[in-house]
């Protein structure tokens, strides 16, 4: 079955252009599969033996989420082989996947996020890139692996722009407001001439090499300490702040979509469950008996 896991890989990769990380997490999924079948020939794979699989998930107490994922990853990879001729029958035709139960993302509110924004200090270079990230993030709603992924070249300073490559390697334009660009001039202006190295990144650690995903997560766990601020945040956070606030600020929903990047409407509309201050207010100003 792994050899099969490796060409499904290769087709993703070549043909579909999924990211790196994308990749990763599908082969490890399928290979779990194969793990637990003994390394079984996909032609002999029911789904039953399938089925089995998930019920082992549920029983180790993999969260609804985690079984969901695995799921359309075991879908993705018998479609490629259906679609191949390597099978003559998908053992996932009759499969159902179970509902997801829609979570509200966590945000925070405006003068928590002004207020997390502005907590790094300017008079060292890690303050001033702390600074950055944090305005990065904020003004454009990028996810934290494009805000890492970003190189000298996707900045536009002059024309506020920078240009990610989000899911599936595609590309987009993010807008940078004006503070962002001031944080992000101030710390490029400081760091240390040459220090973008060989890999062109903007952000980088102490070393000089490129940020990582989880050197950003501790950055902001770092300064949610420092405010105060006892909800649970992560840069995914931000994000959503950022997409609330554009919403509660009359922004419409085709642009936040734009914005951050989503393929699907149905995918941004989960921001509509918190615009509720808005419509509570036009409630409030338009209903006679409010």
């Amino acid at each position: 079955m792994k050899r099969f896991i490796e060409k499904f890989a290769n087709y993703l990769d070549i043909e579909k252009n999924y990211s790196e990380h994308t990749l990763r997490g599908y082969r490890s999924d399928l290979e779990e599969v194969a793990d637990f079948l003994e390394g079984k020939d996909p032609k002999d794979i029911s789904h039953r033996d399938l089925r089995r699989f998930l019920a082992e998930l549920k029983a180790r107490g993999c969260a609804k989420r985690t079984i969901v994922r695995k799921l359309g990853a075991i879908r993705s990879f018998f479609r490629f082989l259906s679609r191949e001729k390597y099978i003559r029958a998908n053992p996932t035709d009759s499969m159902f996947t179970p509902r997801m139960d829609k979570r509200l993302p966590e945000f925070l509110d405006t003068e928590k996020v002004l207020l997390l924004v502005t907590a790094p200090e300017l008079d060292n270079i890690p303050g001033l890139r702390d600074r950055a990230i944090l305005e990065v993030l904020y003004s454009t709603g990028i996810r934290v692996s494009e805000l890492v992924g970003l190189n000298a070249e996707d900045v536009d300073l002059i024309a506020g722009v920078i240009k990610v490559r989000g899911k599936g390697k595609k590309e987009r334009l993010a807008l940078l407001g004006a503070q962002a660009q001031r944080a992000v001039r101030n710390y490029l202006r400081e760091r240390r001439p040459g220090a973008a190295g060989s890999s062109g990144a903007v952000f980088h650690n102490r070393s000089g090499r490129r940020l990582s995903d989880r050197s950003v997560r501790r950055i902001i766990d770092k300064y949610v300490r420092k405010c105060g601020i006892e909800q649970k945040i992560s840069p995914h956070s931000i994000r959503h702040s950022f997409a609330t606030h554009l919403l509660n600020n009359g922004a419409d929903l085709r642009s936040v979509q734009e914005l951050l990047g989503h393929k699907n409407l149905s995918t941004t509309q989960i921001y509509t469950h918190l615009g509720s201050r808005r419509i509570r207010e036009m409630y409030s100003k338009a209903h006679p008996r409010a």
